[in-house]
């Protein structure tokens, strides 16, 4: 007679009660997280918008208190600050159109002589005989390259003119929050708060003031650093006789000091090429020019006009531009310094320091004493 299988054995090969359950819940949380997954994907421009417009209400506010101070309305205050910023803005870009157009009109005016002169060069030091005739022969023999390459440029009109329509569309939305953020940003500081507990408010207001005030102090004195850089080049450029100085001036300004460790000289490649198509000595009067002024700035101009906001260490703000460039693009790279001048203005506020006793290990220098014998030399 067979024997029975024992019930705990029944038991063991059914399906526990709990995994079906556990089943429906996994699919439901792996659901809830493609549904935020998408949805994060699908906001993460709103938020990029948001975050650009917060920054600059933060850069504006303190001008606009400045004014609220002096009893005009805050409203009014915001659209003169706006509009002040929005005219800098448009002639900057209006005179680096200009700029453009000129340039290359030069360069191409210049470009029959200069290949003359390259191609007299290289016939004389290779012992070659080549002419323009044979070059232009040989550049575009194959004419197909050139219409395939028209004819790929016509296609792409649509689709540049979308990313231009695109990229309009969020300069006015980023610009339509900015301005909102700064007119209300007493109601929006109130509406913060309310959220809080009495107890967290007054940090939490604390740390909106620190912000305030070191973003928009950085970003001012940068923008007086750019002022006295215009005017110094635009007045040299003017003294060498070079066209456009005042714009080459408001350029240079501008692009060295608003652009890290390598803004001085990315701006003077430009003066430099249009110097070159002109009189080529000139461009070795502006090299000196442009070492000597970026001195005078790192040691004379820079630590005086900081010295009552926040001032970034040189390589700090370079990697900070890198790090924000890798992670948002060309916003996260003008979002990195004033983002780093906070982060900087919270830890020297929050973080304990201690004094440093002395000790030659810190400063290595030598110094001689009257046996003439090498000894370190202690730290003052």
């Amino acid at each position: 007679m067979a024997a029975h299988p024992p019930a705990s054995a029944k038991n063991d090969s059914r399906m526990p009660s709990w995994l079906p359950r556990a089943m429906v819940l996994a699919l439901a949380f792996l659901g809830l997280f493609e549904l935020a997954n998408w949805a994060a994907h699908q906001l993460i421009g709103i938020a990029i918008m948001m975050t650009v417009s917060f920054f600059i209400s933060l850069a504006m506010e303190p001008a606009v208190d400045a004014l609220a101070a002096r009893g005009v309305h805050r409203g009014l205050g915001t659209a003169v600050v706006f509009i002040i910023v929005f005219a800098c803005a448009i002639g900057f870009v209006a005179t680096l159109g200009v700029l453009m157009v000129q340039t290359v009109g030069d360069v191409l005016d210049e470009l029959p002589g200069l290949l003359d002169q390259l191609i007299s060069w290289v016939n004389h030091t290779f012992h070659q005989d080549f002419t323009v005739t044979q070059l232009r022969d040989r550049m575009f023999k194959d004419s197909d390259v050139i219409s395939q390459y028209a004819e790929r440029a016509a296609n792409n009109v649509w689709g540049l003119s979308s990313t231009v329509l695109g990229g309009l569309a969020r300069f006015l939305t980023i610009a339509l929050f900015s301005v909102y953020m700064t007119a209300d940003g007493p109601k929006l500081r109130r509406s913060v708060c309310s959220l809080l507990p009495p107890a967290r408010q007054g940090a939490v207001l604390h740390a909106w003031d620190l912000a305030i005030d070191k973003t928009g102090g950085y970003l001012y004195s940068r923008a007086l650093l750019a002022v006295i850089s215009a005017i110094a080049h635009g007045a040299f450029l003017a003294i060498l006789g070079l066209p456009n100085a005042v714009a080459l001036g408001i350029w240079f300004g501008v692009v060295a000091s608003f652009v890290p460790t390598i803004g001085t000289y990315l701006a003077g490649v430009l003066p430099i090429l249009v110097a070159l198509t002109i009189r080529p000595i000139d461009a070795v009067w502006i090299l000196i020019f442009v070492v000597v002024y970026q001195w005078i700035q790192d040691y004379v101009l820079q630590p005086r006009i900081t010295a009552r906001t926040v001032d970034v260490n040189p390589a700090v703000a370079l990697l900070s531009v890198m790090v924000g460039a890798a992670l948002l693009g060309a916003v996260g790279a003008l979002l990195a310094i004033p983002a780093t001048a906070t982060v900087q203005a919270f830890f020297s506020e929050y973080i304990k320091r201690y004094d440093v006793a002395e000790d030659p290990r810190i400063e290595r220098r030598t110094r001689t004493d009257k046996s003439g014998k090498q000894t370190p030399a202690a730290s003052k």
